[in-house]
């Protein structure tokens, strides 16, 4: 059986992304794609990879208010925030299930949201029934919307963001072993490629400004951050730094998490066992041998989360290391892996398992 799915923000990095891995999607059929600045435009012409692509030659770009949407079993909304606050609750009403990659039910408490975000949230009481689209940390959170989808009822899950993923992937174990000291900062140095920008340029991310350059942005006001630290649960402790890196897409987090007294002899081949037996069953993040590090080209167009570590005894610290596609595992395919849990099949249905090895 196929279900109907449609794309909100179809035209965006995300948006593109996900229309590539839907049309090779054997359970999901692609029946709308919108885009209110190329309305009435092939998806061919626009983006010419999917020129002569069976099952793309009939899609064009239609506004975002198209009817064709309330009649999926599932809309992707890759949109910025706010505009997900604007569609999620009609398409829910109208018995659609709403997988939103967008920030805007991502946190749990709406004043946190307000605070960051610097608008109201219009739809607070959707946030307790939300799942979070985290699947190898929230599991739990998206079995239970599996079940009321399977009883008939339409679902919306939040897909974390590309910065608070790979950071959080790497991270949780630790955090949820007791392996971290109870007070200081945990520090997160993270590098992402200018699609995480979006489509549209800014001065930061022409090509001009953007090539042979790395600069940090955001510093102390990020966004991500009180993402990281409600998935982390390490309220008011995390120091988040991005940075812009001259990549089409891939993104490194490093994160330096202070030992607990009880940890202090932690060695590094005992945090890659731990690690692994942590993960045991999640297809798609693979803990490297001690001594490896984690690069962003070797998860590049895969679903795929690498982790590395290292102990810093002088310094008490567990170095965490995660690497994702930030449109892939960091937005499209993730988005796709709760659907899939979410419909009952195989989170990695459809998605790619490798990485592009060159």
């Amino acid at each position: 059986m196929a279900y109907t799915v449609g794309i909100v923000g179809a035209a965006g990095y995300a948006g593109v992304e996900l229309a590539r891995i839907l049309l090779g999607h054997p359970d999901f059929e692609l029946r709308a794609i919108t885009s209110n600045a190329d309305a009435g435009q092939a998806l061919g012409s626009v983006y010419p990879a999917f020129a002569g692509v069976e099952g793309a030659g009939d899609l064009v770009f239609s506004t975002h208010d198209d009817p064709v949407l309330t009649t999926c079993d599932a809309v992707f909304l890759a949109v910025p925030h706010t505009a997900a606050l604007a569609a999620a609750p009609g398409l829910l009403d109208a018995g659609v299930t709403v997988i939103d990659l967008s920030a805007d039910y991502r946190l749990s408490d709406p004043e946190t949201y307000e605070r960051w975000y610097g608008v109201s949230h219009t739809s607070p009481e959707l946030l307790q029934d939300r799942a979070f689209g985290l699947p190898e940390l929230f599991a739990e959170d998206l079995g239970r919307v599996a079940e009321r989808h399977a009883a008939g009822a339409p679902a919306l899950v939040a897909c974390a963001g590309c910065f608070p993923t790979a950071t959080s992937l790497a991270a949780a174990p630790a955090v949820r072993m007791g392996w971290v000291a109870e007070g200081g900062p945990v520090v997160v140095d993270a590098i992402s490629g200018v699609t995480g920008s979006g489509k549209s340029a800014n001065a930061r991310t022409h090509y001009c400004s953007a090539d042979e350059n790395v600069e940090a942005y955001n510093v102390c006001r990020h966004r991500h951050t009180p993402e990281i630290e409600q998935i982390l649960g390490l309220a008011g402790r995390v120091v988040f730094t991005p940075h812009l890196a001259p990549l089409k897409r891939g993104l490194l987090s490093t994160v330096t998490l202070p030992l607990a007294p009880s940890a202090a002899s932690l060695t590094a081949e005992e945090a890659v066992s731990a690690y692994r037996s942590f993960y045991e069953g999640r297809p798609f993040v693979r803990v490297l041998d001690a001594g490896q590090v984690p690069k962003a080209s070797s998860v590049a167009g895969s679903n795929a989360c690498q982790i590395g570590l290292a102990v810093n005894h002088e310094a008490s610290a567990l170095i965490a290391i995660g690497a994702i596609d930030n449109l892939c595992k960091g937005a499209a395919g993730q988005a796709v892996q709760c659907a899939n849990i979410v419909f009952g099949l195989d989170e990695r249905r459809g998605l790619p398992l490798v990485a592009l090895p060159v």
